[in-house]
């Protein structure tokens, strides 16, 4: 039967498969004659290659390195820019980097094999924190100061001016660590050929990204290489560019060997050897009159970007737009400065740069609020942002912004008044709130200049299948955009398909990423729909459509100047804690939200991805703790890197507003990143009134709480 409504709840569309292991990933593909791959990787953060020697190969086992790209061909892969090399060649820069691979028929051999490999090298002097590779020790990595990237954004006054007037300054820096993504599957991939192209099935978040990025390798076309998504089992960001950094070696490979080769990492390599979220260190400097009232502010924002560029800008870009949070202080300037360090490069991770500068801003807020004697609940409310306000870009908010109303369900529901008033500082329960947001799509003109992104609806029959790049992942997507499409066209759900992306048979419809996919890909699929269902008696067609950037939002993408977002996802998190005060253990004994995500195309899936989103979030600031001395990662499995589990927290209530929005399907925006950004800086708050301390960085495990009550902080 057809669907009344998009409001009707539906059995997600991949459940049963993954269920009952049903469900292909990369590791259950398998071809004729298929080899299998390692990587041979660099073992130090920084130095020359002087010398690799390889045991003697057996017959049919080969070593792949840069001298196997042919001439036409150029060792870069393509992300965002051209830097992140397919592998290392006269120098490395990170623990991990790729100097090349090992390829044979047997596992256990190439294992041996691996062993053996011997690396000569001479070793430099690693740049592994923020501040190392501001002083540059060492030596520069890049250029001559180790800035990849950097950018300001400025509304109102000069700062000199503003501070000239202050009654005081508040001043602190504030710092977040590496997160590692723990992907529910290991980065894979399997390249192979078929009718003269170059077939990749990988693990991945964006095809089209590792076409581009890999094609150079070889000199040849995009489009001789098709890249096949298999099932994904979970990407959180990991998978975006990551993917690229296996492909490419596969694809060299491939050239020389022709035979189907798999590479698959096990856990302890896919936690060493792979992309992070990025560390930052934001410093804040704020104007307050006498009364504390906030006259301007001004940040600094690091972000540890690793060896290479990567995804990193951008990253960055997102990090400076929400430094603000959902503030309109009248005041702003913030300078972005991406470092270069001997660490693994960072890349995109849920919330892509705005968990960092939100959890910054958030905090410190906190202390000023506390400071002056104000609850920071209240203190924060007088400077909500609203509908017209400006923005830290000198944009405008488009739409209406309902933080009052997810303020008071939140209050409401978790008795916050009440609570503030039952636990005093330092009585071992503290309750803690915070107001987060996270803009929609790609920033500025990223929709309609670069990503471009296209759909298509195919009619065979009474069956219409849908035929974009974008890719489920966990997330519920595949469900969502037939849901979409069938309540438009007034047909069944089963009706409709939606297959993974094959790119050679699929548009580009950008990458899923950005928390675009329902709001941007989902509204030209609705688009589609609705001129198929005029047309369906025409027996079979098809229609493809691209994104339309709506009228009358400038955005400068030289000056970044503007309105950066047309459709911001809002929240508000409240997280009660009880402290052990013998072992310094805290735990969580209530968490209450609400989101603004327009309007939610299914609930249940909406309420996978706050449940997981927030539990993320807290776990970000209490237990994943990844530390990198000299340049080496120390946490390798799920024994010491600690993520929280089901047992972990209690049952979460939530909520949502309806707001919804006018660009989107059924009036949808994007949440799957909204719902990581906020929770983390509630549980902090939430622990500094049950200790009576002050936290500066995250992740705060219980001997980080112990260090910071011996300091008395």
């Amino acid at each position: 039967m057809p669907l009344t409504g998009i409001d009707d709840r539906v059995v997600r569309v991949d459940a049963a498969a993954k269920a009952r292991g049903e469900a292909r990933y990369v590791c259950d593909y398998t071809f004729p004659d298929m080899l299998y791959a390692y990587m041979v990787r660099s073992s130090i953060p920084r130095g020359t290659i002087d010398s690799i020697s390889i045991p003697k190969l057996p017959d049919g086992y080969y070593f792949i390195s840069a001298a196997d790209i042919p001439p036409e061909g150029k060792n870069e892969l393509w992300m965002i820019q051209k830097d992140w090399r397919c592998f290392a060649e006269g120098d490395v820069r990170y623990v991990g980097e790729t100097i090349g691979l090992l390829v044979g028929p047997d596992r256990n051999i190439l294992k041996y094999l691996l062993d053996h490999v011997d690396i000569k090298y001479t070793e430099g002097i690693p740049a592994v924190s923020i501040d190392d590779g501001i002083a540059c020790k060492g030596g520069a990595i890049v250029g001559e100061d180790n800035v990849l990237c950097q950018l300001y954004v400025e509304k109102g006054k000069p700062m000199s001016e503003v501070f000239a007037e202050a009654d005081s300054i508040y001043e602190e820096t504030l710092e977040t660590g590496f997160q590692e993504h723990v992907h529910l599957e290991t980065n894979a991939a399997i390249v192979t050929e078929e009718d003269g192209k170059y077939a990749i099935y990988a693990s991945a978040q964006c095809p089209f990204y590792i076409r581009k990025s890999v094609a150079g390798l070889l000199g040849i076309p995009q489009e001789d290489i098709i890249i096949r998504q298999t099932t994904t089992g979970g990407a959180f960001g990991g998978k975006e560019h990551f993917p690229d950094v296996l492909c490419g070696p596969l694809l060299v490979a491939e050239h020389r060997i022709h035979k189907p080769i798999k590479l698959v990492f096990d856990r302890e390599e896919d936690m060493l050897y792979s992309v992070k979220r990025h560390p930052s260190k934001v410093t804040y400097r704020t104007a307050l009159d006498k009364d504390g009232n906030i006259l301007g502010i001004e940040g600094l924002v690091y972000y540890n970007c690793g060896a290479y560029l990567s995804a990193s800008y951008v990253v960055l870009q997102r990090g400076v737009f929400h430094a603000n949070g959902v503030y309109d202080f009248p005041n702003t300037y913030v300078k972005g400065i991406g470092i270069a360090t001997n660490t693994f490069p960072s890349d995109a991770f849920r919330g892509f740069g705005a968990p960092q500068t939100l959890f910054a801003i958030e905090t410190h807020l906190d202390h000023i609020a506390r400071k002056f004697g104000f609850d920071p609940a209240e203190y924060k409310a007088r400077y909500f942002i609203k509908q017209g306000g400006e923005t830290i870009t000198n944009g405008h908010i488009v739409e209406r912004v309902m933080l009052p109303e997810m303020m008071k369900q939140v209050v409401d529901a978790s008795g916050y008044e009440e609570k503030i008033r039952k636990y005093p500082i330092g009585s071992g329960r503290g309750i803690g709130i915070s107001f987060y947001n996270h803009g929609g799509a790609f920033t500025g003109n990223g929709e309609q200049a670069i990503i471009k992104a296209h759909a298509r609806l195919v009619k065979t029959g009474g069956r219409v299948r849908i035929e974009v790049g974008s890719t489920e992942m966990g997330q519920g997507f595949q469900t969502a955009l037939r849901k979409i499409a069938a309540v438009v066209l007034g047909i069944p759900i089963e009706d409709v398909d939606y297959d993974n992306p094959d790119t050679s048979l699929v548009c580009d419809s950008g990458p899923t990423a950005a928390s675009r996919s329902t709001m941007i890909v989902g509204k030209i699929v609705e688009r589609c729909a609705a001129e198929m269902k005029e047309r369906w008696a025409e027996g079979d067609f098809s229609v493809e459509k691209e994104y339309e950037h709506p009228e009358g939002h400038p955005w400068d993408q030289s000056t970044f100047r503007g309105d950066a977002y047309l459709g911001y996802g809002w929240g508000c998190a409240a997280v009660e804690v009880e402290a052990d005060k013998l072992t310094n253990e805290i735990h969580v004994t209530g968490i209450w939200s609400s989101h603004d995500i327009g309007h939610a195309i299914d609930e249940l899936i909406v309420h996978g991805q706050v449940n997981g989103g927030i539990a993320q979030s807290i776990g970000y600031a209490s237990m994943e703790k990844m530390e990198n001395r000299n340049g080496y990662f120390r946490q390798s499995s799920m024994s010491d890197y600690v993520v929280p589990t089901s047992m972990e927290f209690p049952k979460q209530e939530w909520f949502l507003v309806e707001n919804p929005y006018e660009w989107g399907p059924f009036g949808a925006k994007g949440m799957g990143e909204l719902v990581f950004n906020g929770a983390d800086a509630a549980y902090i708050d939430a622990v500094e009134r049950a200790l009576g301390i002050t936290v500066h960085r995250i992740p705060m495990p219980p001997e980080d709480i112990e260090e910071a009550l011996g300091n008395g902080q």
